[in-house]
């Protein structure tokens, strides 16, 4: 062990003292940031408030998660007038919770943020805990979003590492190995950790964000824009379009899904969720084996989750089948007049109903 922490300093020092010499360049370093945040930052309703629960809300549903999803979508603002505190998120309904919740995948974020609530209240007394141990073990908590709400909340160091700000150091530093092993990892919050100031922590970690979502992107890096242009070994040599470096990528797996739609006097049948991840939520009934061979296809469309590209086909369900959910006490009737009022359910069966209203709608049916 002791072996692998002295081979990981030797590194890092390597690495670190190839572009950052001194404490004064350091210091540049910071203040070029800051002064560009200053200038072109832009301004997001988390960056207006220094509440840690806003910002915890919107760091967890950033993950996996576009910023224009997030606000375009109205997920954020709906989201904090439902729940505009710990009490009223710790006292809520799950299903409330995932509906509130409700298009953005990943339920378990809003689980542990309910969770993290329920902790904030009946642990601290309702006022969020400002050290960093105490922050780290809230549900749903890692060392990224823990580092965000001390810099962003109160304005105390803490290093954070997304993946823009990796993308930053990495070209930053030439980094030519893959940054997504654990040897690169420790690396990486080495180096935000010696180049985070204990003073303005908050702009320069909003800072360096915003870098990389905004200047320094995953393709065609605006490099004559970068306030950091001549702290950077990659655009000195060259490297910015290849880097940063990863592993091989895990190949996506295509598959298909079959479901169906069933209707009857206004209203459209739907089935529980099975598994952890979903529990909760409802979908439309799934068809399995080789039974949607007989079924009238509807629409299909395809829609992404991890490693897989999935062909959801949409299938109308005969009467057998309908009576066959129901006699299995596994189906619920609900109305489909407002889509509004359904239980929460996953994106893409959502995205599914939408597009048979809009059929139904066209063809004027009855049922």
């Amino acid at each position: 062990m002791r072996r692998r922490k002295d081979a990981h300093l030797l590194e890092f020092n390597m690495v670190f003292g190839g572009v950052f010499t001194n404490e004064v360049e350091i210091a540049g370093f910071r203040k070029s940031l800051i002064e560009w945040f200053e200038r072109e930052g832009v301004s997001y309703p988390w960056r207006e408030t220094t509440d840690p629960y806003a910002i915890l809300v919107s760091e967890l549903m950033l993950q996996q998660t576009q910023i224009a999803t997030v606000l375009g979508k109205g997920y954020y603002r709906r989201w904090m007038e439902r729940f505009p505190d710990w009490q009223s998120l710790a006292g809520a309904d799950e299903q409330e919770l995932l509906k509130a919740w409700e298009g953005l995948g990943y339920y378990n974020r809003a689980r542990n943020l309910q969770k993290a609530a329920r902790s904030v209240v009946s642990d601290f007394g309702g006022r969020f805990p400002s050290s960093y141990e105490s922050i780290l073990g809230l549900p749903g908590v890692g060392p990224y979003t823990a580092g965000a709400v001390m810099s962003f909340a109160f304005d105390k160091k803490a290093a954070i590492v997304d993946g823009n700000v990796l993308r930053v150091l990495s070209r930053i530093f030439a980094y030519e190995e893959p940054v997504d092993t654990p040897a690169s990892g420790r690396f990486f919050w080495s180096s935000a950790d010696r180049l985070t100031p204990s003073r303005q922590v908050r702009l320069y970690n909003s800072a360096i964000m915003e870098l990389g979502q905004r200047v320094c992107t995953r393709s065609s890096p605006f490099c004559g824009s970068c306030p950091v242009q001549s702290h950077c070994r990659a655009y000195a040599g060259g490297l910015t379009s290849r880097l940063p470096l990863k592993k091989r990528r895990v190949e996506t797996v295509l598959k298909e899904e079959h479901v169906g739609i069933a209707m009857e006097k206004g209203r459209i049948l739907l089935t529980k969720e099975e598994g952890s991840r979903r529990r909760g939520m409802t979908r439309l009934p799934e068809l399995c084996g080789q039974s949607w061979g007989d079924h009238v296809e509807l629409f299909r469309f395809d829609y992404a989750i991890t490693k897989y590209k999935v062909s959801l086909r949409v299938h109308q369900l005969p009467l057998p089948e309908t009576a066959s959910i129901m006699a299995s006490g596994k189906g619920e009737w609900y109305s489909f007049s407002d889509l509004e009022a359904l239980p929460p359910m996953g994106a893409p069966y959502l995205k599914a109903i939408r597009k048979y209203q809009n059929l139904h709608d066209e063809l004027n049916l009855s049922s």
